[in-house]
């Protein structure tokens, strides 16, 4: 049951608490990185945002929040769509990365049909949707004959989805595969025609920096971004992020590159760790953690208790000018046993992981404006006047109680008006599972 009854008209919201760093009109602040507003919801947009009690229009239906939290519709940056929801028939045995590599490439083998991928996809974007999410960038797998599948599939939810998620789609391999030309120049195509995102998995492999260049250059060539996981280890060793940096500025390469994960940054002594964050900074590079994944899967052994949780230098690379954020990644697959695409639970575990609190300050943008500019948008993860109405309203008054909470009451507004919330039920997938 919603907790507020939303007009079908144009109404204003009054009384509401949003975050100060996600509007650039003047509210009233309150602390906390929060101030107090009144928002003009008229035709599926925002018409105006006031500090709270100045001249709310008389003609408006009034809709009293009473100092609940309004976000922005959420941001959800590295995903993998085509592996969610698997879990039930291809479980990880061990809960290692090893196992999981394992599982899912036997599931791949044997299951991924073109109707198997949409079907799990569409489930899993409807439980995005019920949680608040407007953008997405997905993962694809793409080790042929995989990519001949899985790419038309998600043209077809792009186009299924398009206003309500808004989705994007990055090429999906190991690095060693670049050694073929052949095989990168036909997946760049593909992903050109498809207006993707051109990325790969980086490890420390014979040839890497020449397996890089190789990237970049193509990337370059067809007008495509970059995004690449990179270093999902805690081996010290692994160094990958710096060499895709220094890759970035020996290419002169003018397009946005994003790293995921970056675990074993948290490893390294603090020489390497100096020398990585100045070449990540200088190349401007974008960098995003997936704090749930790699909390699952780092430093698990059997019968030991973990010492180390694999999430990256956030604050470090913050402090450098490095934009960052955080983001959902799997999805009751084998490399993350649970997750439902919600943010709320992303941003508050992130919370809790990162230490993102003490002052909380604007780490809200890791989860809207920062992967929304990452991802190209101009309009996503803000509360602008003139912006679409896609907001999420909370009846927690502040951050304290939406991060003890966040899976607490809340309504989503697309377009101004609010969505029915009912979350897709697993019983759908059965006949999938068996």
């Amino acid at each position: 049951m919603a907790f507020l009854d939303i007009p079908n008209g144009a109404y204003c919201l009054v009384n509401a608490t949003v975050p100060d760093c996600l509007t650039s009109e003047p509210v009233a602040y309150r602390g906390e990185g929060l101030a107090r507003a009144d928002i003009v919801i008229e035709a599926g947009r925002i018409a105006r945002i006031l500090p709270a009690g100045a001249a709310t229009p008389r003609d408006l239906a009034l809709v009293d929040l009473d100092g609940g939290l309004v976000l922005p519709g959420l941001v959800d940056m590295h995903t993998h769509l085509d592996k969610g929801h698997i879990w039930p028939r291809k479980p990880n045995p061990d809960g290692t990365f090893a196992g999981a590599l394992q599982s899912v490439a036997e599931d791949r083998m044997a299951r991924w049909s073109a109707s198997d991928v949409a079907r799990r996809m569409d489930f899993a974007l409807r439980s995005a949707f019920a949680h608040g999410t407007v953008f997405m960038r997905t993962h694809i797998d793409s080790i042929p004959p995989q990519d001949g599948i899985s790419w038309p599939v998600f043209l077809e939810m792009r186009e299924r989805w398009a206003g309500r998620i808004a989705l994007q789609a990055v090429a999906l391999f190991g690095i060693e595969a670049v050694a073929d030309d052949g095989f990168l120049d036909r997946i760049a195509r593909r992903v050109a025609t498809c207006g993707g995102v051109l990325g790969s998995v980086t490890y420390m492999v014979d040839g890497l920096v020449d397996h890089l260049d190789r990237v970049f250059q193509t990337a370059a060539r067809h007008g495509l971004d970059l995004d690449f996981h990179v270093d999902e280890t805690l081996d010290p060793s692994a160094h990958s992020l710096r060499l895709i940096a220094e890759a970035a500025l020996r290419n002169r390469f003018a397009g946005k590159v994003v790293c995921g994960h970056c675990c074993s940054l948290s490893t390294q002594d603090a020489d390497e760790v100096e020398r990585t964050l100045d070449a990540v900074a200088e190349a401007g590079l974008g960098i995003v953690a997936l704090p749930m994944c790699n909390l699952y899967l780092q430093d698990r052994a059997a019968g030991r208790t973990p010492r180390f949780r694999g999430v990256t230098l956030l604050h470090e690379l913050k402090a450098r000018g490095v934009p960052v954020a955080v983001a959902s990644d799997n999805t009751r697959d084998p490399f993350y046993a649970y997750g439902d695409l919600d943010m709320v639970e992303v941003y508050a575990q992130a919370t809790r992981l990162l230490h993102l609190d003490h002052p909380v300050g604007d780490w809200i943008k890791t989860v809207t404006l920062t992967p929304a500019e990452m991802l190209g948008s101009a309009e996503a993860g803000r509360i602008e006047e003139m912006g679409a109405a896609d907001l999420l309203l909370f009846r927690v008054r502040d951050w304290n109680e939406l991060l003890a909470r966040p899976g607490g009451e809340r309504i989503v507004l697309r377009s101004g008006q609010p969505i029915d919330r009912t979350l897709p039920d697993y019983r759908e997938l059965d006949d999938l599972m068996e």
